[in-house]
């Protein structure tokens, strides 16, 4: 088991294990809000870059999308990032709370 900020993180042999801790990390509404508003614009941007060809749009929707939701973190949840530990598992995290918000699984 690792300290992840202030409590111990276990290690998650599934996302089915994995998802649960990942919602208690973002249990402030300012913090999802930045995820959602910051996947949609990272969804956005990377539309934009395969419709023109354009690198730079996936780029910046790649580098906006993580600012908005680390900002999330550091400055109103005030833990790190779960993405340092678990990066697939956090992407995975980050478009299925992006989902059940849209159907209004989860709220803000």
């Amino acid at each position: 088991m690792q300290t992840h900020g202030k409590s111990p993180v276990p290690d998650f042999s599934s996302f089915a294990e994995f998802y649960p801790f990942y919602l208690k990390e973002h249990s402030r509404r300012g913090t999802r809000v930045l995820h959602f508003y910051g996947t949609a614009f990272g969804l956005f941007l990377g539309l934009i870059a395969l419709y023109t060809f354009r690198l730079r749009f996936a780029v910046l929707g790649i580098v906006g999308a993580y600012a908005m939701a680390w900002i999330g973190h550091f400055f109103i949840e005030k833990n790190r990032p779960a993405t340092f530990r678990y990066p697939l598992y956090s992407f995975m995290g980050d478009w299925r709370l992006f989902y059940e918000i849209l159907i209004g699984k989860q709220r803000f």
